[in-house]
């Protein structure tokens, strides 16, 4: 592509970026820097999306895996570039857009993902959702690759059932040979950089079945016989963001999974290579799903660790939550209580009324098992449970007519207000604000108006925006901060808010300094506002690992006795703040991170040692460790 070419494409995409996602996601500098954002956190559906940033800038490619659920090569690879340092350009990575359907192994139990990238408008299913959060993350990119396992091998002659124009399995599929930008002298050439990057793949390739050949499709022509795919995810970016976009299949009749994820790899990385996107260092080997521990809760009191081979016992009716799954794995983790809850029961509080089974799954592979059993007295639990049942569903009902009758009369109330003020002011409409943007820890949170955002007291805060963000006359005032102390003006948007230091507690809600409206006004008149809710930073548990063999979970002032010849290891740590990243054990002028292992010997200088658990100024609370000489 020549450099003519490439410039109209980054001046089309920043007329695009304006959008709301963008808003929310982009960072201040982005430098050799990676972020995380997730989507509807611990249900099924979690959406998880990554975004590295290199050290130089450049363009930037986005990686869509797990979009159809039975296609695991194309998941696994996206996987391991969710944690790749880059040299220069960016990439969004989404290695598992259909959660749901990568756990049940399924290509789409609400129909075929990829097949809902239309125009028109959809009702909002979580299909929807998600469809709609991709279609903004491809407006902010330059390339996109939908990563997928097709059956068969794809041939453009026919040679017999498996291999043949009809197939998709080894192919980099494009929906046209040249795209033509509409209103401009612009082409993209798609089957030119589809065939570089076959031939620099296909060297590694020693057998000739498995080798890629570029497809296309012809989407757009009457005599194509793939239309179906005009309602996808690279007919959506080549058509409506007019990026270039590349389906990247491998055949799911390949022998092995590492070779589906190899190949895919392959392909990927000439694609960087091509768009100019460097790696600082490669992705991981794919070794297979092991389950270190569990940490359970019971009726919320102590956690313990629960390994594998190992049961819980309960009491007919109590309570467990699992907080944390420890595993060689991060990401694609969900757990599922059986008889209880839904697919993914993670982090979620259920009554347990009878023995089961908890299974820890990755993806759709189950990898581990805790059996649970119920002890001590078992008579009227089934009464009891089916008395439970009875009354949710009572209550079910009565709250679904409640809601019923709040949303007819909300509706009619905003009916009325939209009336009124439009009778007043004909010519402006509607003159609330949508949404306020918050930026903290460097990620960026999008509060609908009159929403509430609690945040750990001590944090620092910045007001980025508010949407939409086209209207002028507009004042956004922190009540409590002032940022100019020369010219108050009360416009506070872009100053970093020290929430420990910077607020003045009179201007609370509640007078004590733990709630604080923003308030977003033009010509003195309230258009928007959120709350701010700080928190006392807290502290849950941390695990500790000794000498590689014995977990130790600490609650808030527990104590554990050690050996100054014992090494330790802050294995995991739970606090009542949403990011991990900087929180650190601080021992006698020490600092031991997440995953840092130290000898007692380098850091305990005393027969008792306070451990703090920081982040920046930020105190979470403490642990003791007792030395044995």
């Amino acid at each position: 592509m020549n450099p003519k070419s490439m410039s109209g494409i980054r001046a089309c995409l920043c007329l695009l970026s304006v959008i709301l996602l963008s808003i929310l996601t982009l960072p201040s500098v982005a430098l050799s820097k990676r972020e995380n954002l997730v989507y509807f956190p611990n249900t099924v559906y979690e959406l998880n999306i990554y975004r590295i940033y290199g050290k130089n800038p450049g363009k930037t490619l986005m990686l869509i895996g797990g979009i159809q659920g039975n296609e695991p090569g194309g998941f696994l690879s996206a996987d391991l570039y969710a944690d790749m340092r880059l040299e220069k350009g960016n990439l969004i990575v989404v290695p598992r857009a259909n959660f749901y359907s990568i756990i049940l192994n399924n290509r789409g139990p609400h129909g075929d993902m990829n097949r809902k990238f239309t125009h028109e408008v959809n009702e909002m299913s979580m299909d929807d959702k998600i469809v709609t959060i991709l279609k903004k993350l491809i407006r902010e990119s330059d390339y996109l690759l939908n990563l997928h396992d097709g059956a068969g091998y794809y041939h453009p002659a026919y040679i017999n059932k498996w291999r043949n124009p009809k197939r998709f399995g080894q192919s980099i599929i494009a929906d046209c040979e040249e795209f033509q930008v509409p209103g401009t002298d612009r082409v993209i050439p798609l089957g030119e950089m589809a065939r570089k990057v076959v031939e620099e793949v296909n060297p590694h390739i020693a057998n000739d079945l498995y080798k890629f050949r570029f497809m296309n499709t012809r989407t757009s022509e009457k005599s194509s016989i793939h239309k179906e795919q005009r309602k996808s995810a690279t007919y959506y970016a080549l058509n409506v963001c007019n990026i270039p976009a590349f389906g990247v299949e491998t055949s799911k009749f390949l022998p092995s999974i590492d070779l589906k994820v190899r190949y895919h790899n392959l392909v990927i990385n000439a694609f960087m290579e091509l768009f100019g996107i460097i790696p600082q260092s490669p992705g991981l080997a794919l070794d297979p799903p092991s389950l270190k521990y569990l940490v359970v809760s019971v009726n919320g009191e102590t956690p313990i660790v629960v390994k594998e081979n190992e049961s819980i016992e309960l009491s007919g009716g109590d309570s467990i939550n699992v907080p944390h799954i420890e595993a060689n794995y991060e990401r694609g983790l969900s757990l599922d209580i059986l008889g209880y809850g839904d697919l993914n029961d993670y982090r979620k509080d259920l009554k347990i009324f009878r023995d089961t089974t908890i299974i820890v799954r990755k993806d759709n592979h189950k990898f581990a098992e805790i059996p649970i059993k119920i002890v001590g007295k078992r008579e009227a639990l089934g009464k009891r449970e089916a008395l439970e049942k009875r009354e949710a569903l009572g209550k079910r009902e009565a709250l679904g007519k409640r809601e019923a009758l709040g949303k007819r009369e909300a509706l009619g109330k905003r009916e009325a207000l939209a009336k009124r003020e439009a009778k007043r002011n004909p010519k402006k409409g509607s003159s609330q604000i949508q949404y306020v943007v918050l930026e903290t820890n460097g990620r960026r949170f999008l509060l609908s108006n009159n929403e509430t955002f609690e945040m750990v007291m001590g944090e620092k805060l910045k007001i980025v925006d508010v949407l939409p963000s086209d209207q002028s006359g507009i004042t956004v005032n922190f009540k409590g901060f002032v940022g100019d102390k020369k010219n108050n003006t009360g416009e506070d948007r872009g100053y970093e808010i020290d929430t420990a230091r910077d607020l003045m507690k009179r201007y609370s809600l509640d007078k004590k300094g733990e709630s604080y409206p923003i308030i977003v006004s033009r010509d003195d008149q309230v258009i928007g506002k959120i709350t701010v809710k700080l928190i006392p930073p807290a502290l849950n548990f941390l695990v500790l690992k000794v000498n590689s063999h014995r977990h130790v979970l600490l609650r808030p002032e527990d104590s554990v006795s050690l050996s100054l010849r014992d090494r330790i290891c802050m294995e995991e740590i739970q606090t009542n703040h949403f990011d991990k990243r900087g929180i650190h054990l601080s021992v006698n002028g020490y600092e031991v991170g997440i995953g840092e292992s130290k000898e007692l010997k380098e850091i305990c200088t005393a027969r008792h040692n306070q451990l703090d658990i920081r982040k920046g100024p930020v105190l979470f609370g403490k642990v003791y460790i007792n030395v044995d000489k």
